[in-house]
């Protein structure tokens, strides 16, 4: 265990994360969060008199190369398969690189961290030269911002998602009425300009809805309401993979499709970034009681 940072308000440690992972644990008196370096990914964050927001799955594989299961993985830069070159590997490569702290602090609120990656060449499918700041503040409420800075000398275009994986009773328990009659498209039955209204959020689902506003996971076994406040995205896309397909993933614990669901803050059309220039996108959290 590292010490980062400590004061009356909290502290930040630096902890092992399976065999050879690092993670950053924060103690704070407004709220209790995990970070893993590998992935920039947030892991867990449980506000001070609430339950954990987060899932994540008790058969996750913290090893190098492999995706953790679970908290908010970062889709960048691409979001899903990479649209000119079959085999690419699905999301990109943010969540399997480790990320740097450059810096935190800890306040009477909560924690800040900024964690940083950056490099060219990291894959064949991306060559240029590009920094990606995560900025995140932990507190009673949840901050996540994401800055991509072009240091190439041509435009690049990216998609992306912050997946996030949302603690719930039972999706049978959950409803998500902003998503009420907004157009999506269903990747399962490859339908696009879909409508319809969910009675819940029982799996299998994968839908990328064409919305941009506020959303809401309301959780009547819980008995609370995950409010979710996007900036600068396009999307959300809904997913949940369903019994069958869960039972076939090898990092998803027995009946842990029965834990969450997936409602995640999306680009899922292209960005395009001018040499020299940055785009920001992101979202802010937070949990009330449900009256």
């Amino acid at each position: 265990m590292t010490l980062i940072g400590e004061n009356n308000f909290g502290r930040i440690k630096q902890e092992g994360l399976g065999e050879s992972l690092a993670q950053l644990v924060m103690e704070h008196q407004s709220c209790h969060a995990r970070v893993s370096l590998y992935g920039g990914q947030v892991l867990a964050w449980q506000p001070r008199e609430q339950e954990e927001v987060f899932w994540l799955s008790n058969s996750s594989d913290y090893s190098q190369g492999k995706a953790i299961r679970g908290g908010i993985p970062l889709c960048w830069p691409w979001f899903g398969a990479h649209p000119n070159a079959e085999g690419a590997g699905n999301h990109g490569f943010a969540r399997n690189v480790v990320w740097q702290l450059s810096n935190s602090l800890i306040t009477e609120a909560g924690v800040e961290l900024e964690l940083v990656w950056q490099g060219e060449n990291q894959h064949p499918q991306w060559p240029f030269k590009t920094k990606v700041v995560q900025k995140l503040v932990l507190g009673e409420t949840f901050t996540q911002q994401l800055t991509i800075e072009n240091q190439s000398p041509d435009t690049i275009e990216f998609t992306g998602a912050l997946h996030s994986y949302f603690a719930v009773s039972n999706p049978a328990q959950v409803t998500i009425p902003n998503l009420d009659n907004v157009p999506f498209d269903c990747k399962l039955s490859e339908q696009k300009g879909q409508q319809d209204s969910l009675e819940n959020a029982v799996g299998p689902l994968d839908r990328i809805y064409y919305f941009d506003q506020q959303m809401k996971i309301v959780d009547a076994g819980k008995q609370r309401v995950i409010h979710l406040m996007p900036s600068q995205v396009n999307n959300w896309v809904l997913w949940n993979p369903g019994q069958k397909t869960a039972a076939g993933m090898a990092d998803v614990h027995a009946g842990g499709e029965q834990e969450y669901v997936c409602l995640e803050a999306a680009n899922t059309q292209p960005l395009s970034v001018a040499s020299g220039k940055s785009v920001t996108f992101g979202q802010v959290i937070s949990v009330t009681s449900l009256s």
